[in-house]
């Protein structure tokens, strides 16, 4: 079942993923989708939910009020995988063609997998610091740290693109790989356990400018960073 909701009070980025946070915790709900720009929020459930029940979870800081009185059993009809995440395919076939081009000539595995991760860094911590204000409470919705730690969401752009320069400039090697294995691995649980739990949530990967859904390219995504990292560390 989905029904459409207005939402009143938000302003920014945060305040979607904050509404969206609240909302997804509710009893009976599937999933949510909250747009900024409609001020409306579309929630499916396995039944219909009060307007009371949905406000209490939101508190007092935003409104929610029913748009459609009539409600019916609907096949909610997304975008496929690939259109959705065709940002995030092209974002990585440019890191890994800048990685080739940079050592075809003179070819070096290893050198070549540090330019990668390190132009990764550079360039998703780039995404999350055009809303570094949002991007913390996106996150810390499937990152175990940033959820227990919300300091560590605010930080975690910056350690990104400490860890990028690090890779680039060739310096503490071991100490960016050994971090990598750590924070990576940490949203790596996170995001197993939003898969398998089958939560319609959006990824934080690419901050919350680019409205990436969660699903298991986020995961193939943090995987080659994990793969690439342990292979530098046992070389």
């Amino acid at each position: 079942m989905e029904q459409t909701y207005s939402i009143i009070g938000m302003t920014c980025e945060g305040c979607v993923a904050s509404v969206s946070n609240k909302l997804s915790k509710t009893k009976g709900v599937k999933g949510v989708k909250v747009s900024l720009e409609d001020a409306q929020a579309r929630i499916v459930s396995r039944h219909h939910l009060s307007t009371s029940a949905l406000q209490a979870a939101l508190g007092g800081k935003y409104a929610i009020e029913e748009e459609h009185s009539v409600i019916s059993m609907v096949t909610v009809e997304e975008k496929s995988k690939w259109v959705q995440l065709k940002p995030l395919f092209l974002i990585f076939a440019y890191l890994f063609g800048g990685s080739i081009l940079l050592h075809f000539k003179n070819w070096d595995t290893g050198e070549a997998m540090l330019d990668f991760m390190g132009l990764f860094y550079v360039v998703f911590s780039f995404f999350k610091f055009l809303d570094l204000k949002g991007f913390p409470e996106s996150f810390a919705m499937y990152d175990p740290l940033a959820k227990l730690i919300p300091a560590y969401g605010w930080l975690y752009p910056f350690i990104e693109l400490g860890l990028g320069l690090l890779f680039l400039m060739r310096l503490k090697i071991t100490f960016a790989l050994i971090v990598t294995i750590v924070i990576l691995g940490i949203t790596t649980i996170g995001v197993t356990k939003t898969l398998l739990d089958k939560k319609s949530i959006r990824c934080a990967c690419l901050g919350t400018a680019l409205k990436l859904p969660m699903t298991e390219a986020t995961f193939i995504e943090n995987a080659i960073m994990l793969v690439m990292a342990g292979l530098m560390l046992a070389g």
